[in-house]
Protein backbone atom coordinates (compact mmCIF):
# COMPACT_ATOMS: atom_id res chain seq x y z
CA UNK A 1 0.00 0.00 0.00
CA UNK A 2 1.03 3.53 -0.64
CA UNK A 3 2.36 5.43 2.30
CA UNK A 4 0.08 8.34 1.50
CA UNK A 5 0.72 9.87 5.37
CA UNK A 6 5.02 9.24 4.73
CA UNK A 7 4.30 11.47 1.58
CA UNK A 8 2.62 14.30 2.88
CA UNK A 9 4.69 14.85 5.81
CA UNK A 10 7.87 14.82 3.54
CA UNK A 11 5.93 17.52 1.63
CA UNK A 12 5.47 19.52 4.47
CA UNK A 13 8.86 19.70 5.47
CA UNK A 14 9.97 20.82 1.99
CA UNK A 15 11.44 17.75 0.50
CA UNK A 16 11.92 17.20 -3.17
CA UNK A 17 9.33 14.43 -5.16
CA UNK A 18 12.54 12.56 -5.75
CA UNK A 19 13.46 11.98 -2.48
CA UNK A 20 10.12 11.67 -0.98
CA UNK A 21 9.85 8.80 -3.92
CA UNK A 22 12.80 7.36 -2.43
CA UNK A 23 12.15 7.62 1.18
CA UNK A 24 8.25 6.53 0.77
CA UNK A 25 9.34 3.61 -1.41
CA UNK A 26 7.03 4.69 -4.31
CA UNK A 27 7.62 5.82 -7.88
CA UNK A 28 8.24 9.47 -8.74
CA UNK A 29 4.95 9.21 -10.76
CA UNK A 30 2.89 7.97 -7.60
CA UNK A 31 4.09 10.74 -5.61
CA UNK A 32 3.32 13.36 -8.49
CA UNK A 33 -0.47 12.28 -8.36
CA UNK A 34 -0.68 11.68 -4.89
CA UNK A 35 0.47 15.37 -3.83
CA UNK A 36 -1.61 16.85 -6.92
CA UNK A 37 -4.63 15.16 -5.43
CA UNK A 38 -4.12 16.13 -2.10
CA UNK A 39 -3.92 19.68 -3.63
CA UNK A 40 -7.22 19.03 -5.39
CA UNK A 41 -8.62 18.03 -1.81
CA UNK A 42 -6.92 20.52 0.29
CA UNK A 43 -5.55 17.50 2.50
CA UNK A 44 -2.28 18.91 3.67
CA UNK A 45 0.11 17.66 6.73
CA UNK A 46 -0.45 17.76 9.51
CA UNK A 47 -3.25 14.52 10.06
CA UNK A 48 -4.75 13.13 12.83
CA UNK A 49 -2.79 10.19 14.50
CA UNK A 50 -5.68 8.13 13.69
CA UNK A 51 -6.48 8.58 9.63
CA UNK A 52 -4.58 5.95 8.44
CA UNK A 53 -3.17 5.21 4.87
CA UNK A 54 -6.03 2.40 4.13
CA UNK A 55 -8.50 5.35 4.68
CA UNK A 56 -6.20 8.00 2.88
CA UNK A 57 -6.41 5.38 -0.19
CA UNK A 58 -10.23 5.52 -0.57
CA UNK A 59 -10.23 9.20 -0.49
CA UNK A 60 -7.62 9.70 -3.10
CA UNK A 61 -8.60 6.60 -5.05
CA UNK A 62 -12.10 6.41 -4.99
CA UNK A 63 -12.09 3.04 -4.95
CA UNK A 64 -15.20 1.58 -6.31
CA UNK A 65 -16.92 -1.39 -3.83
CA UNK A 66 -19.75 -2.60 -6.00
CA UNK A 67 -17.96 -4.71 -8.90
CA UNK A 68 -17.21 -2.39 -11.95
CA UNK A 69 -19.99 0.10 -11.17
CA UNK A 70 -18.78 3.54 -11.82
CA UNK A 71 -19.53 5.67 -9.47
CA UNK A 72 -19.98 9.26 -9.59
CA UNK A 73 -17.31 11.44 -7.94
CA UNK A 74 -17.99 13.44 -4.85
CA UNK A 75 -17.55 17.53 -4.84
CA UNK A 76 -16.08 17.60 -1.44
CA UNK A 77 -15.22 21.12 -1.73
CA UNK A 78 -18.58 22.35 -3.13
CA UNK A 79 -20.87 20.42 -0.56
CA UNK A 80 -18.27 22.30 2.42
CA UNK A 81 -19.34 25.56 0.58
CA UNK A 82 -23.23 24.96 0.20
CA UNK A 83 -23.29 23.58 4.17
CA UNK A 84 -22.41 27.17 5.42
CA UNK A 85 -25.74 28.38 3.80
CA UNK A 86 -29.28 28.58 5.86
CA UNK A 87 -31.22 25.57 5.62
CA UNK A 88 -29.02 23.47 3.78
CA UNK A 89 -28.66 19.99 4.92
CA UNK A 90 -26.34 17.03 3.94
CA UNK A 91 -29.43 14.98 3.07
CA UNK A 92 -30.76 17.91 0.87
CA UNK A 93 -27.38 17.75 -1.11
CA UNK A 94 -27.05 13.71 -1.16
CA UNK A 95 -30.37 14.12 -3.35
CA UNK A 96 -28.80 16.93 -5.91
CA UNK A 97 -26.26 14.88 -5.99
CA UNK A 98 -27.88 11.38 -7.25
CA UNK A 99 -29.77 13.27 -9.52
CA UNK A 100 -26.94 14.51 -11.02
CA UNK A 101 -25.06 10.90 -11.39
CA UNK A 102 -28.21 9.92 -13.30
CA UNK A 103 -28.11 12.56 -15.66
CA UNK A 104 -24.57 11.57 -16.31
CA UNK A 105 -24.80 8.14 -16.13
CA UNK A 106 -23.28 6.89 -13.22
CA UNK A 107 -24.24 5.51 -10.28
CA UNK A 108 -24.55 7.85 -7.17
CA UNK A 109 -23.43 6.15 -3.82
CA UNK A 110 -25.94 5.13 -0.52
CA UNK A 111 -26.58 7.99 1.42
CA UNK A 112 -24.72 6.77 4.35
CA UNK A 113 -21.24 6.18 2.34
CA UNK A 114 -21.86 9.28 0.83
CA UNK A 115 -21.73 11.23 4.42
CA UNK A 116 -19.11 9.30 5.47
CA UNK A 117 -17.01 9.87 2.70
CA UNK A 118 -17.90 13.83 3.40
CA UNK A 119 -17.24 13.72 7.38
CA UNK A 120 -13.88 11.63 6.69
CA UNK A 121 -13.07 13.98 4.23
CA UNK A 122 -13.92 17.10 6.50
CA UNK A 123 -11.84 15.58 9.46
CA UNK A 124 -8.50 15.07 7.47
CA UNK A 125 -8.38 18.39 5.71
CA UNK A 126 -8.91 19.98 9.07
CA UNK A 127 -12.11 21.90 7.42
CA UNK A 128 -14.69 23.86 9.79
CA UNK A 129 -17.67 21.51 9.97
CA UNK A 130 -20.07 24.17 8.63
CA UNK A 131 -22.98 22.46 9.94
CA UNK A 132 -22.22 23.15 13.37
CA UNK A 133 -21.35 26.65 12.26
CA UNK A 134 -23.80 28.33 10.32
CA UNK A 135 -23.34 31.56 8.74
CA UNK A 136 -24.73 34.65 10.86
CA UNK A 137 -25.04 32.42 13.65
CA UNK A 138 -23.09 33.31 16.26
CA UNK A 139 -20.22 35.70 17.26
CA UNK A 140 -17.88 34.67 20.20
CA UNK A 141 -16.34 37.36 22.43
CA UNK A 142 -13.17 37.25 24.67
CA UNK A 143 -10.19 39.78 26.16
CA UNK A 144 -7.06 38.73 24.68
CA UNK A 145 -4.56 37.71 27.64
CA UNK A 146 -1.24 40.37 26.24
CA UNK A 147 -1.80 44.05 26.41
CA UNK A 148 0.09 46.56 24.53
CA UNK A 149 2.02 49.25 26.73
CA UNK A 150 1.96 52.97 26.26
CA UNK A 151 3.69 55.48 28.19
CA UNK A 152 3.02 59.21 29.23
CA UNK A 153 5.15 61.00 27.16
CA UNK A 154 5.96 63.90 29.90
CA UNK A 155 6.39 61.67 33.24
CA UNK A 156 7.28 58.09 31.14
CA UNK A 157 4.54 56.58 33.53
CA UNK A 158 3.11 53.26 31.42
CA UNK A 159 -0.09 52.33 31.00
CA UNK A 160 -2.08 48.85 29.62
CA UNK A 161 -4.34 48.83 26.78
CA UNK A 162 -6.50 45.70 26.41
CA UNK A 163 -7.71 44.03 23.50
CA UNK A 164 -11.19 42.87 23.04
CA UNK A 165 -12.17 40.15 19.97
CA UNK A 166 -14.59 39.09 18.12
CA UNK A 167 -14.81 36.14 15.89
CA UNK A 168 -17.10 34.94 13.15
CA UNK A 169 -16.52 30.94 13.11
CA UNK A 170 -17.87 30.55 9.87
CA UNK A 171 -15.96 32.84 8.52
CA UNK A 172 -13.06 33.46 11.14
CA UNK A 173 -13.78 37.32 10.11
CA UNK A 174 -12.03 38.85 13.19
CA UNK A 175 -12.75 42.29 15.06
CA UNK A 176 -10.12 43.56 17.08
CA UNK A 177 -10.31 47.07 19.22
CA UNK A 178 -8.01 48.36 22.25
CA UNK A 179 -9.07 49.37 25.29
CA UNK A 180 -7.69 51.32 28.68
CA UNK A 181 -9.34 49.16 30.72
CA UNK A 182 -12.09 45.42 31.01
CA UNK A 183 -14.85 47.35 32.66
CA UNK A 184 -18.45 47.13 31.90
CA UNK A 185 -18.80 50.16 29.71
CA UNK A 186 -16.07 49.28 27.38
CA UNK A 187 -16.88 45.71 27.31
CA UNK A 188 -20.35 47.31 25.79
CA UNK A 189 -19.05 49.43 23.68
CA UNK A 190 -16.87 47.07 21.98
CA UNK A 191 -19.87 45.19 21.32
CA UNK A 192 -21.02 48.09 19.54
CA UNK A 193 -17.92 48.57 17.49
CA UNK A 194 -18.07 45.10 16.39
CA UNK A 195 -21.53 45.13 15.36
CA UNK A 196 -20.65 47.88 13.21
CA UNK A 197 -17.67 46.70 11.80
CA UNK A 198 -19.40 43.41 10.63
CA UNK A 199 -22.36 45.46 9.50
CA UNK A 200 -24.88 43.14 10.85
CA UNK A 201 -25.79 40.95 13.82
CA UNK A 202 -26.04 37.74 14.84
CA UNK A 203 -27.95 35.15 16.36
CA UNK A 204 -26.52 34.15 18.64
CA UNK A 205 -23.45 36.16 21.39
CA UNK A 206 -21.41 33.79 23.32
CA UNK A 207 -18.81 35.81 25.43
CA UNK A 208 -16.77 33.92 28.58
CA UNK A 209 -17.83 33.55 31.55
CA UNK A 210 -16.83 37.57 32.89
CA UNK A 211 -18.17 39.41 35.54
CA UNK A 212 -18.67 42.03 33.27
CA UNK A 213 -21.15 40.28 31.35
CA UNK A 214 -22.53 36.86 33.27
CA UNK A 215 -23.93 37.08 36.72
CA UNK A 216 -24.05 33.62 37.66
CA UNK A 217 -23.80 30.66 35.40
CA UNK A 218 -24.61 26.86 36.98
CA UNK A 219 -26.49 23.85 35.45
CA UNK A 220 -29.58 25.42 37.01
CA UNK A 221 -29.71 28.93 35.85
CA UNK A 222 -27.97 32.03 33.75
CA UNK A 223 -28.47 35.02 35.01
CA UNK A 224 -26.99 37.94 33.06
CA UNK A 225 -25.39 41.35 34.05
CA UNK A 226 -28.60 43.85 33.58
CA UNK A 227 -27.09 45.87 30.70
CA UNK A 228 -25.53 43.14 28.98
CA UNK A 229 -29.06 41.78 28.84
CA UNK A 230 -30.37 45.14 27.36
CA UNK A 231 -27.45 45.20 25.01
CA UNK A 232 -28.63 41.93 23.64
CA UNK A 233 -32.52 43.08 23.78
CA UNK A 234 -31.46 45.89 21.46
CA UNK A 235 -29.63 44.06 18.84
CA UNK A 236 -32.43 41.02 18.90
CA UNK A 237 -29.05 38.67 20.14
CA UNK A 238 -29.44 35.72 22.23
CA UNK A 239 -26.52 35.48 25.39
CA UNK A 240 -25.37 32.14 25.38
CA UNK A 241 -22.14 32.32 27.80
CA UNK A 242 -19.59 29.18 27.62
CA UNK A 243 -19.71 26.63 29.74
CA UNK A 244 -17.58 26.33 33.04
CA UNK A 245 -14.39 24.84 31.86
CA UNK A 246 -15.52 23.44 28.03
CA UNK A 247 -13.06 25.68 26.01
CA UNK A 248 -14.34 23.94 22.90
CA UNK A 249 -17.91 26.31 22.90
CA UNK A 250 -15.20 29.17 22.44
CA UNK A 251 -12.84 27.24 20.29
CA UNK A 252 -12.23 29.56 17.38
CA UNK A 253 -12.22 32.73 19.75
CA UNK A 254 -9.46 30.99 21.60
CA UNK A 255 -7.80 30.28 18.48
CA UNK A 256 -8.05 34.56 17.37
CA UNK A 257 -7.48 35.47 20.73
CA UNK A 258 -3.76 33.51 20.10
CA UNK A 259 -3.82 34.66 16.54
CA UNK A 260 -4.45 38.21 17.80
CA UNK A 261 -1.46 38.24 20.50
CA UNK A 262 1.03 36.97 17.63
CA UNK A 263 -0.20 39.00 14.72
CA UNK A 264 -1.09 42.45 17.09
CA UNK A 265 0.50 42.25 20.28
CA UNK A 266 3.93 40.51 19.46
CA UNK A 267 4.21 42.02 15.92
CA UNK A 268 3.91 45.46 18.09
CA UNK A 269 6.29 44.57 20.88
CA UNK A 270 8.87 46.67 18.90
CA UNK A 271 7.20 49.53 18.98
CA UNK A 272 7.07 52.39 21.46
CA UNK A 273 3.19 54.37 22.27
CA UNK A 274 3.20 57.83 23.59
CA UNK A 275 -0.75 57.92 23.60
CA UNK A 276 -3.34 55.19 23.58
CA UNK A 277 -4.81 56.78 20.35
CA UNK A 278 -1.38 55.95 18.97
CA UNK A 279 -2.38 52.49 20.21
CA UNK A 280 -5.76 52.38 18.83
CA UNK A 281 -4.61 53.00 15.23
CA UNK A 282 -1.97 50.52 15.01
CA UNK A 283 -4.29 47.78 16.60
CA UNK A 284 -6.84 48.84 13.57
CA UNK A 285 -3.63 48.73 11.23
CA UNK A 286 -3.17 45.38 12.21
CA UNK A 287 -6.45 43.90 12.09
CA UNK A 288 -6.82 44.33 8.35
CA UNK A 289 -3.37 42.62 7.57
CA UNK A 290 -5.00 39.80 9.88
CA UNK A 291 -8.45 40.04 8.08
CA UNK A 292 -6.83 40.24 4.20
CA UNK A 293 -4.39 37.71 4.40
CA UNK A 294 -4.63 34.61 2.65
CA UNK A 295 -5.51 31.40 4.46
CA UNK A 296 -2.75 28.89 4.32
CA UNK A 297 -5.12 26.26 2.72
CA UNK A 298 -7.35 28.75 0.88
CA UNK A 299 -6.56 31.27 -1.83
CA UNK A 300 -9.58 33.72 0.17
CA UNK A 301 -8.68 35.52 2.80
CA UNK A 302 -11.18 36.37 5.93
CA UNK A 303 -13.21 39.35 4.99
CA UNK A 304 -13.49 37.99 1.21
CA UNK A 305 -14.88 34.92 2.71
CA UNK A 306 -17.33 36.39 4.95
CA UNK A 307 -18.85 39.01 2.49
CA UNK A 308 -19.22 35.42 0.29
CA UNK A 309 -20.57 33.00 2.94
CA UNK A 310 -21.99 35.35 5.67
CA UNK A 311 -22.91 38.77 5.48
CA UNK A 312 -25.95 38.50 3.59
CA UNK A 313 -27.10 36.01 6.63
CA UNK A 314 -26.67 38.23 8.96
CA UNK A 315 -29.42 40.54 10.79
CA UNK A 316 -29.86 43.85 10.08
CA UNK A 317 -28.21 46.99 12.41
CA UNK A 318 -30.90 49.16 14.59
CA UNK A 319 -31.37 52.27 12.70
CA UNK A 320 -29.44 54.09 15.74
CA UNK A 321 -26.20 52.60 17.57
CA UNK A 322 -26.79 51.12 21.13
CA UNK A 323 -25.98 53.49 24.01
CA UNK A 324 -24.80 51.77 27.05
CA UNK A 325 -26.01 51.49 30.25
CA UNK A 326 -24.95 50.84 33.76
CA UNK A 327 -27.30 50.03 36.48
CA UNK A 328 -26.49 50.33 39.90
CA UNK A 329 -28.71 50.09 43.25
CA UNK A 330 -29.50 52.89 46.00
CA UNK A 331 -31.75 53.39 48.92
CA UNK A 332 -33.31 56.87 48.80
CA UNK A 333 -32.31 59.35 51.46
CA UNK A 334 -34.31 61.72 53.87
CA UNK A 335 -32.94 63.99 51.08
CA UNK A 336 -34.73 62.34 48.10
CA UNK A 337 -31.49 62.42 46.54
CA UNK A 338 -29.84 59.54 44.54
CA UNK A 339 -26.29 59.65 43.11
CA UNK A 340 -24.88 58.82 39.80
CA UNK A 341 -21.32 58.67 41.06
CA UNK A 342 -20.85 62.38 40.36
CA UNK A 343 -23.89 64.68 41.17
CA UNK A 344 -27.48 63.90 42.84
CA UNK A 345 -30.48 63.68 40.77
CA UNK A 346 -34.10 63.98 43.12
CA UNK A 347 -37.03 61.39 42.96
CA UNK A 348 -40.60 61.86 44.59
CA UNK A 349 -40.08 62.39 48.27
CA UNK A 350 -42.25 59.14 48.72
CA UNK A 351 -39.52 56.81 48.28
CA UNK A 352 -37.99 57.94 51.43
CA UNK A 353 -36.01 55.03 52.34
CA UNK A 354 -37.19 52.57 49.23
CA UNK A 355 -34.17 50.91 47.39
CA UNK A 356 -34.49 51.92 44.09
CA UNK A 357 -32.72 50.78 40.63
CA UNK A 358 -30.72 53.63 38.72
CA UNK A 359 -29.87 52.90 35.00
CA UNK A 360 -27.15 55.37 34.17
CA UNK A 361 -26.05 56.10 30.09
CA UNK A 362 -24.11 59.13 28.76
CA UNK A 363 -26.92 61.55 28.79
CA UNK A 364 -29.75 60.45 31.04
CA UNK A 365 -30.07 59.35 34.59
CA UNK A 366 -33.67 56.83 35.39
CA UNK A 367 -34.64 55.73 38.32
CA UNK A 368 -36.83 52.35 38.19
CA UNK A 369 -38.53 51.52 41.18
CA UNK A 370 -40.04 47.87 41.13
CA UNK A 371 -39.68 47.88 37.37
CA UNK A 372 -41.56 51.04 36.68
CA UNK A 373 -39.61 53.82 35.65
CA UNK A 374 -40.14 56.82 37.62
CA UNK A 375 -38.59 59.91 36.62
CA UNK A 376 -35.60 60.59 34.12
CA UNK A 377 -32.96 63.77 34.67
CA UNK A 378 -30.74 64.56 31.91
CA UNK A 379 -27.01 63.81 33.05
CA UNK A 380 -24.49 66.44 33.97
CA UNK A 381 -21.31 65.96 32.51
CA UNK A 382 -19.47 67.99 34.89
CA UNK A 383 -19.87 67.99 39.17
CA UNK A 384 -22.36 70.90 40.36
CA UNK A 385 -22.41 71.60 43.87
CA UNK A 386 -25.87 71.74 44.08
CA UNK A 387 -28.12 68.65 43.40
CA UNK A 388 -30.93 68.55 39.92
CA UNK A 389 -34.17 69.06 41.52
CA UNK A 390 -37.40 68.74 40.71
CA UNK A 391 -40.01 70.57 42.39
CA UNK A 392 -42.76 68.37 41.91
CA UNK A 393 -40.52 65.48 43.75
CA UNK A 394 -40.43 67.68 46.98
CA UNK A 395 -43.01 67.84 49.96
CA UNK A 396 -45.29 70.85 49.82
CA UNK A 397 -43.25 73.26 52.75
CA UNK A 398 -40.47 72.43 50.59
CA UNK A 399 -41.91 73.49 47.37
CA UNK A 400 -42.91 76.87 49.55
CA UNK A 401 -39.21 77.20 50.40
CA UNK A 402 -38.47 77.47 46.78
CA UNK A 403 -40.28 80.21 46.04
CA UNK A 404 -38.72 82.10 48.51
CA UNK A 405 -36.53 84.82 46.83
CA UNK A 406 -34.77 88.64 48.25
CA UNK A 407 -37.42 90.68 47.04
CA UNK A 408 -40.22 89.60 49.12
CA UNK A 409 -37.92 88.66 52.16
CA UNK A 410 -37.39 92.79 51.80
CA UNK A 411 -41.21 93.71 51.19
CA UNK A 412 -42.15 91.62 54.43
CA UNK A 413 -39.37 93.54 56.81
CA UNK A 414 -40.37 96.91 55.15
CA UNK A 415 -44.20 96.20 57.19
CA UNK A 416 -42.82 95.17 60.34
CA UNK A 417 -40.20 97.92 61.09
CA UNK A 418 -36.78 99.79 60.06
CA UNK A 419 -34.65 97.37 62.51
CA UNK A 420 -36.41 94.67 60.79
CA UNK A 421 -35.60 95.47 57.62
CA UNK A 422 -31.92 95.98 59.13
CA UNK A 423 -31.91 92.37 60.30
CA UNK A 424 -33.27 90.88 56.90
CA UNK A 425 -30.90 92.77 54.98
CA UNK A 426 -28.05 91.67 57.42
CA UNK A 427 -28.87 87.92 56.29
CA UNK A 428 -29.26 88.27 52.68
CA UNK A 429 -25.77 90.05 52.11
CA UNK A 430 -23.59 88.07 55.05
CA UNK A 431 -23.42 84.78 53.13
CA UNK A 432 -21.13 84.28 49.43
CA UNK A 433 -24.99 84.43 47.71
CA UNK A 434 -28.61 85.38 49.25
CA UNK A 435 -30.12 82.41 49.24
CA UNK A 436 -27.59 81.00 52.17
CA UNK A 437 -30.00 83.70 54.13
CA UNK A 438 -33.02 82.48 52.83
CA UNK A 439 -33.45 80.24 56.44
CA UNK A 440 -32.74 82.90 58.56
CA UNK A 441 -34.96 85.06 56.77
CA UNK A 442 -37.90 81.92 56.74
CA UNK A 443 -37.12 81.85 60.34
CA UNK A 444 -37.70 85.40 61.36
CA UNK A 445 -41.02 85.48 59.64
CA UNK A 446 -42.13 82.59 61.89
CA UNK A 447 -41.14 84.17 64.67
CA UNK A 448 -43.09 87.51 63.63
CA UNK A 449 -46.22 85.24 63.09
CA UNK A 450 -45.75 83.84 66.83
CA UNK A 451 -45.13 86.93 68.59
CA UNK A 452 -46.26 89.49 66.27
CA UNK A 453 -44.65 92.43 64.30
CA UNK A 454 -44.81 94.81 67.05
CA UNK A 455 -42.88 92.51 69.44
CA UNK A 456 -40.37 91.25 66.57
CA UNK A 457 -39.58 94.82 65.36
CA UNK A 458 -38.77 95.84 69.29
CA UNK A 459 -36.66 92.79 69.51
CA UNK A 460 -34.49 93.18 66.25
CA UNK A 461 -34.39 96.75 67.61
CA UNK A 462 -32.97 95.64 70.79
CA UNK A 463 -30.60 93.08 68.85
CA UNK A 464 -28.74 95.70 66.62
CA UNK A 465 -28.33 98.31 69.97
CA UNK A 466 -25.75 95.65 71.39
CA UNK A 467 -24.83 93.69 68.36
CA UNK A 468 -24.19 94.44 64.34
CA UNK A 469 -24.13 90.85 64.07
CA UNK A 470 -27.67 89.83 64.10
CA UNK A 471 -28.61 86.34 65.01
CA UNK A 472 -31.99 84.09 64.93
CA UNK A 473 -31.08 82.79 68.24
CA UNK A 474 -30.67 85.45 70.16
CA UNK A 475 -33.63 87.33 68.64
CA UNK A 476 -35.55 84.32 69.64
CA UNK A 477 -33.82 84.74 73.14
CA UNK A 478 -35.32 88.50 73.50
CA UNK A 479 -38.81 87.75 72.29
CA UNK A 480 -39.03 84.83 75.11
CA UNK A 481 -37.58 86.92 77.71
CA UNK A 482 -40.03 89.42 76.41
CA UNK A 483 -42.72 87.40 77.21
CA UNK A 484 -41.87 86.62 80.46
CA UNK A 485 -41.01 89.91 81.56
CA UNK A 486 -44.62 90.60 80.37
CA UNK A 487 -46.51 88.06 82.50
CA UNK A 488 -44.36 88.98 85.58
CA UNK A 489 -45.67 92.96 85.16
CA UNK A 490 -49.07 91.59 84.44
CA UNK A 491 -48.91 89.53 88.00
CA UNK A 492 -46.99 92.46 89.96
CA UNK A 493 -50.54 94.91 89.10
CA UNK A 494 -52.88 92.52 90.02
CA UNK A 495 -51.61 92.16 93.36
CA UNK A 496 -50.51 95.82 94.15
CA UNK A 497 -53.94 97.27 92.61
CA UNK A 498 -55.09 98.23 95.96
CA UNK A 499 -52.11 98.88 97.96
CA UNK A 500 -51.10 96.57 101.14
CA UNK A 501 -54.06 95.95 102.94
CA UNK A 502 -54.55 93.23 105.51
CA UNK A 503 -57.96 94.27 106.50
CA UNK A 504 -60.72 95.26 109.59
CA UNK A 505 -60.22 91.98 111.41
CA UNK A 506 -56.31 91.63 111.06
CA UNK A 507 -56.22 95.20 113.29
CA UNK A 508 -58.98 93.98 115.58
CA UNK A 509 -56.89 90.89 116.77
CA UNK A 510 -53.71 92.72 116.58
CA UNK A 511 -55.55 95.16 119.06
CA UNK A 512 -57.29 92.91 121.14
CA UNK A 513 -53.71 90.99 121.84
CA UNK A 514 -52.30 94.17 122.68
CA UNK A 515 -55.03 95.18 125.37
CA UNK A 516 -54.38 91.45 126.48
Amino acid sequence: MINYREILRLKSLGYSQRSIASSAKASRNTVSEVLKKAEQLNIAWPLDGDIANAVLEEIFSEKQTRGSKDFAPIDYDYIHKELSKKGVTLTLLWQEYCEQAYINGKTPYMSTQFGDKYRRWARITNATMRVMHKPGDTMQVDWAGGTIPYYDPVTGEEYKAYLFVAALPCSSYLYVEACTDMKQENWLMCHVHAYEYFGGVTRILVPDNLKTGITANTHYETRLNESYRELAEYYGTAIVPARVRKPQDKGLVERSVGFSTTWITAALRERKFFSFAEVREAVAERLEVINTKPFQKHPYNRREAYLAEEKEFMLPLPNHPYEPSVWKQQMVGNDYLVSDGLNKYSVPFDLIGEQVQIRLTKNLVEIYFKGSRMISHKRLEKYSIQPVVKPEHMPSNHREYLNYNADEFKDWASTVGRSTEEVIRYFLTSGSVPEQGYKFCVNLKKLGKRYGKKKLEAACDRMLAFSSSPSIRTITTLLKNSKVADNSVKETDNSNKYGITRGAAYWRKVGGSDDQ
